[in-house]
């Protein structure tokens, strides 16, 4: 399992690399969930990373062709984009997007799509249904977040209901990677369900999300999921 921190600049972006991050993901907090950073902060972020680390960035929920020509211009030299599809509910729109977000980014870049724990309040598909939308579009993984922030991952969904999820995204041959107000006593869930990836903002900052990222804290996490143990699914709740 790889740590993923969120940074809203270059600042933070030295942070996490120093803690220790895996993937270092350029997103605005402010912004909602996947709240992609101004042009000139990604750009501000990737040079500050440089080789050191994969960078990836959050590029919103696609809606419409004008955010297509928008994670285009973003994707250049990024390890992954991520998109989700808050306000889209018919699977058959969320494809055509996602298609053409596919097309429009390099072939080097790879596509992340987010399904939302919370998808009805997001008014969104459900996860499996973004399951389907992600093997039919060209993705490389998934990833399982909450749209809203004032509950965590794991309080929406059991960890085995996470589990079949992943399953079923690993059944696809897609990655799949967990966040959602996650901490580190859910690494150990996290690792336990299959997850590939665990992406946290507000558990690396002093002050919650919306403050800063800390690289005693980046390191502290990082710690922990190395140390998380395999906890068998049945020992779950």
């Amino acid at each position: 399992m790889r740590l993923l921190v969120s940074v809203r600049g270059p600042v933070e972006a030295r942070a996490a690399v120093a803690g220790g991050a895996d993937v270092i993901d350029a997103k605005d907090p402010d912004r909602g969930a996947l709240g992609a950073v101004r042009a000139d902060r990604l750009a501000a972020i990737r040079r500050e990373v440089g080789a050191a680390r994969p960078v990836s960035a959050a590029l919103g929920d696609v809606r419409d062709d004008a955010m297509v020509a928008a994670a285009a211009a973003a994707a250049p030299g990024l390890a992954f984009v991520k998109l989700g599809f808050a306000g889209v509910t018919g699977e058959a729109q969320a494809q055509r997007l996602a298609r053409a977000v596919r097309r429009a980014v390099p072939a080097a870049t790879r596509m992340v799509l987010v399904a939302y724990a919370d998808w009805r309040r997001a008014d969104s598909l459900a996860p499996a249904r973004v399951v389907a939308v992600a093997a039919e579009t060209g993705a490389a993984g998934l990833l399982l977040d909450t749209a809203w922030k004032d509950a965590p991952l794991f309080a929406l969904e059991s960890p085995h209901a996470v589990a079949a999820w992943v399953d079923a995204a690993r059944a696809a041959g897609l990655f799949a990677a967990l966040a959602g107000s996650l901490s580190g006593g859910d690494f150990a869930t996290a690792r336990a369900v299959g997850a590939e990836l665990i992406g946290v903002r507000g558990a690396a900052c002093i002050g919650g999300r919306r403050g800063r990222v800390s690289r005693a804290r980046v390191a502290a996490l990082q710690r922990l999921v190395r140390a998380a143990p395999a906890v068998p699914l049945g020992a779950l709740p």
